[in-house]
């Protein structure tokens, strides 16, 4: 897994010159905290997991709940911001840049996040909430407000969100 993102972080941000730096690199701090408190947060063992995803948030400034499922190749650009929510579920190769919010719009016990297909960008300070579905290949452009689902292969930009051709 490390290595996947060393990978991806390398090839996705020219302004890194070493693996050494990518150790630095927030996006990878958080996405390795992430992984220990979604192994512990599987287990039941609720607080420990709790506890690292706010040592993460403290750290890097990205907060991910331990209960979200992330797929491979995740690339979190600059990442100050981020909220993923426990419900969220993100596909592989995704990309997410700074200010983004994957969030709910209930407190109901049931799915409230929204579930990112593969290879999608979400662009700085995009707000996408509710149990909504993004489809593959799409983009979501800067400071675009999604509330609705969005088919694949398909940009979105607004407030709220409309499709763009």
């Amino acid at each position: 897994m490390l290595r996947d993102v060393i990978k991806v972080i390398k090839e996705k941000d020219p302004a890194i010159k070493s693996t050494f730096e990518v150790l630095l690199y927030p996006g990878f701090r958080a996405l390795v905290y992430y992984k220990f408190s979604h192994w512990f947060y599987l287990r039941k063992h609720f607080f420990i997991a709790r506890w690292l995803c706010e040592r993460a948030k403290r750290k890097t400034g990205i907060e991910i709940h331990p209960g979200a499922t992330i797929g491979k190749r995740l690339f979190i650009d600059h990442g100050m911001g981020i909220v993923i929510g426990e419900t969220a579920i993100i596909g592989d190769d995704v990309t997410i840049y700074h200010g983004v919010t994957l969030g709910g719009v209930s407190t109901a016990k049931k799915k409230r996040h929204p579930t990112i297909g593969n290879n999608v960008m979400i662009g700085c300070c995009s707000i996408i909430l509710g149990d909504i579905k993004i489809g593959n290949n799409s983009k979501i452009g800067a400071n675009s407000v999604v509330l609705k689902n969005v088919k694949s292969n398909t940009t979105v930009v607004g407030i709220p969100a409309k499709k763009i051709k």
